[in-house]
């Protein structure tokens, strides 16, 4: 079967969103199936980019192409689920977010952005709707769906890339923080976090992002610099270590939609902090028993990470 799977493509970002398509296609061509992954330029901005974006799918009839026309076409993005396909199943990882649940939050309302908002969520619900199949890649994705569009998705889990490769080895006494250095995911939290420990566990953040600067900043400012390592981009090996002698793992974004990291640091068999806000991880995580859950205030972090580190025989 000839299989194509769609995805946006944004310049210079790699994260768990590319790790997870790139992980379908190998499935599939495990399974023996000629797959491409068919990008889409995106750009978040300006709001006509996102409109050209959305006009360009549209018109996209991949019933009809130059060479052999796939036998299904698998999407996994705003707006490549808009691309018609008489066999088109959507696996939804999440959908414009700047004009759903970030919209008058973390994204200010503007005019022409309330206007994009309406086009976008009519051009979701008409491509999403006339999907073959509809799936969602967490429960929160599911949720978001049913409330902004009325429409029901299936959540379909799945495990990390490289599940295999992630072990157990004993706490070195640090919590670790892994991911894209970005305002979604509150690094920011951990580290203000860390000024009221009274224990004397240090804070490893994994990863590159347009907020390392401002992180770093933030760490000097604070005074912590012996206690929080700002560690920057690790290749895979390393970051399966990191993960082996932690003796916790923090992940607290806001509202996200899955999060591999709360699955990576339960197959590493660690306890995960999260947040009461922090939406996909709330799906995986019971508090007290695989993790604790708190409210998103760096003193409430720094009394769980205490607790943790009291309490060793937990994690």
């Amino acid at each position: 079967m000839r299989v194509v799977v769609t995805a946006c493509h944004v310049p210079f970002v790699r994260g768990g969103a590319e790790r997870h398509m790139q992980g379908l296609v190998d499935a599939f061509r495990a399974a023996g199936h000629e797959t491409e992954l068919m990008r889409v330029p995106f750009s978040f901005f300006p709001e006509a980019a996102v409109e050209n974006a959305m006009a360009f799918c549209e018109n996209l009839d991949l019933n009809q192409t130059s060479g052999p026309p796939p036998d299904l076409v698998v999407s996994l993005q705003f707006p490549g689920y808009g691309i018609r396909h008489d066999r088109h199943v959507v696996w939804l990882m999440h959908q414009h977010r700047a004009v759903y649940e970030l919209f008058g939050k973390l994204i200010p309302e503007t005019p022409s952005l309330s206007q994009l908002r309406e086009r976008v969520m009519a051009f979701d619900t008409h491509a999403l709707s006339k999907a073959r199949r509809l799936f969602a890649n967490s429960e929160r994705v599911a949720e978001r769906l049913k409330q902004f569009n009325g429409l029901v998705a299936t959540p379909l889990l799945h495990p990390p890339p490289e599940a295999e490769q992630f072990y157990c080895a004993n706490s070195w006494g640090y919590v670790l923080f892994p991911s894209r250095l970005e305002n979604l995911k509150r690094q920011w939290l951990l580290i203000e976090a860390a000024a009221h420990l009274k224990s004397k566990v240090k804070i490893v953040l994994l990863g590159e992002g347009p907020q390392k600067a401002a992180l770093a900043e933030r760490i000097e400012a604070l005074g912590l610099e012996n206690r929080v390592l700002l560690r920057g981009f690790c290749d895979r090996r390393e970051q399966l270590s990191w993960y082996a002698h932690a003796l916790a793992v923090f992940f607290g974004p806001d509202d996200e939609d899955l999060g591999y990291v709360t699955l990576e640091a339960m197959l590493a068999s660690k306890p995960v902090i999260t947040c009461t806000d922090s939406g996909g991880p709330l799906s995986f995580v019971t508090h007290e028993q695989t993790g604790w859950i708190c409210p998103p205030e760096p003193k409430a972090i720094a009394e769980v990470v205490d607790q943790a580190a009291q309490n060793p025989a937990k994690t």
